[in-house]
């Protein structure tokens, strides 16, 4: 057996690596240019098609083929300047990629429309399941981004799963109901106005229930 060395101690284990800090400038452009890219080239060719392979696509499904791919390489920049993509952004970017290549497979542009049906159902059922087992699952998707309390975590997953359910429902109602340009408008302005809402209406919660310093 060898005897221990006292004057050798072992070389410290690296530690998990913290999350770079990307300008919120650059964030933003990342975050939101595919989404303006895909509102400019629907605009600009709504009233057209492509034919390729003697197919014709309507404008929005020539703007989703420009979409998702500035989408994967929005994550993947992502990626490489924070070093990190949250389990949410990765779970939206693997169904717009699905969605996506269903839209120009079938050459449908109802299969992604039904893209924030998916996601937010999908979410919402999945935090519910969380509740069911008596945990915050929204906490372990966004990884403890807000310091607060196990209370404050259960009191905004009930309601963020609502809200989920209900975002869907809407989604619903808007693709079905009215015309592609309202969706789109919807897809790339409305969401987030409402989301906007949604997460000012719980600035209370957040604040009674926070646990970081002030």
């Amino acid at each position: 057996m060898t005897t221990p060395d006292p004057d050798h101690e072992p070389a410290p284990q690296p530690g998990p690596q913290p999350e770079k800090q990307a300008s919120p400038l650059i964030k933003q452009v990342l975050e939101l240019g595919p989404l303006l890219a895909f509102l400019v080239a629907y605009l600009w060719l709504r009233d057209g098609s492509v034919t390729i392979g003697g197919t014709d696509y309507g404008g929005f499904v020539v703007a989703i083929v420009l979409f998702v791919p500035l989408q994967i390489a929005s994550a993947v920049a992502l990626r490489l300047i924070t070093g990190r993509l949250s389990r949410m952004q990765l779970a939206t970017l693997i169904l717009v990629i699905v969605l996506g290549l269903g839209t120009v497979l079938f050459n449908d542009e109802r299969v992604f429309k039904m893209k924030s049906t998916f996601v937010f159902g999908l979410f919402g059922v999945l935090l519910f399941i969380g509740l069911w087992r008596g945990q915050s699952w929204l906490a372990f998707v966004l990884d403890q981004a807000l310091p607060i309390s196990r209370e404050g975590w259960m009191i905004l997953t009930r309601r963020m799963a609502w809200f989920f359910l209900a975002f869907a429902a809407m989604n619903e109602v808007i693709w079905r109901n009215f015309s592609t340009d309202v969706f789109v408008m919807w897809d790339t302005f409305g969401q987030m106005g409402v989301m906007f809402v949604f997460l000012m209406g719980n600035y209370k919660l957040i604040d009674t229930h926070w646990t970081g310093p002030r």
